[in-house]
């Protein structure tokens, strides 16, 4: 019997994905987290053999997780369940380590089939997202694609872009990744300069609007 971690800070969806798997021969739900905190207490406790999480958690997130269990549990892999634009966030879990990426509209079935694929011992992935991977991973010169600006942001600006994007306080900001508003400034800054942004401002604009559309939020 394969045991699955489940990791987001919705319970009825926790909950729902627990029916689900259950259903299926095989695999059982050993617990169920809300934070990467909660979620690294209980693989030490429960030992499982696979761990689904959001992206989106309450203080650290769903990429700190991963990079946290590449570091202590690389043998235990990670598939990313996510309304995150795969485009966007997928080849980061890939690179951060994780083994899966499917989005929270998918299917049930699409779930089920990467479970099995990544116990398996292999990687799941839209044909998409395997595609750009390969493309950027083959890439030796240019920048990345005019048409996903914010590939160009690395892990930790693209969670400041989101959060602004929430339209939450630089105080808040700061304090919610555990840095100092000059950092925070810092970041700001370079994001600014990769997206070709003038300002402050247009900013937060760019960022707001990016969530409203459903390109990041979920």
């Amino acid at each position: 019997m394969n045991k699955i971690l489940l990791v987001d800070d919705h319970p009825l969806l926790r909950e729902g994905l627990g029916r689900l798997i259950a259903t299926e021969k095989g695999l059982s739900v050993c617990g169920m987290a809300g934070s990467v905190q909660e979620a690294l207490s209980m693989v030490e406790s429960e030992k499982p053999d696979l761990v689904i999480t959001d992206l989106t958690l309450p203080g650290r997130n769903g990429l700190e997780l991963i990079k946290d269990m590449v570091a202590t549990h690389p043998e235990i892999p990670i598939i990313v369940l996510s309304m995150h634009d795969e485009l966007i966030y997928a080849e980061r879990v890939l690179r951060a380590g994780g083994r899966g990426y499917v989005m929270k509209d998918s299917s049930p079935d699409r779930l089920l089939e990467a479970i099995k694929v990544v116990l398996g011992g292999g990687v799941f992935a839209s044909k998409t997202v395997t595609t750009h991977f390969l493309r950027a991973l083959s890439s030796t010169k240019g920048p990345p694609s005019p048409g996903f600006p914010l590939e160009r942001l690395t892990d930790r600006e693209m969670e400041v872009f989101e959060l602004i994007g929430q339209a939450r306080s630089n105080q808040d900001i700061a304090s919610r990744l555990g840095i100092s508003p000059r950092t925070l400034d810092a970041h700001r800054a370079h994001i600014r300069e990769k997206l070709g942004l003038g300002d402050g401002n247009e900013l937060t604009r760019y960022a707001i609007r990016w969530v409203e559309v459903g390109i990041i939020g979920g």
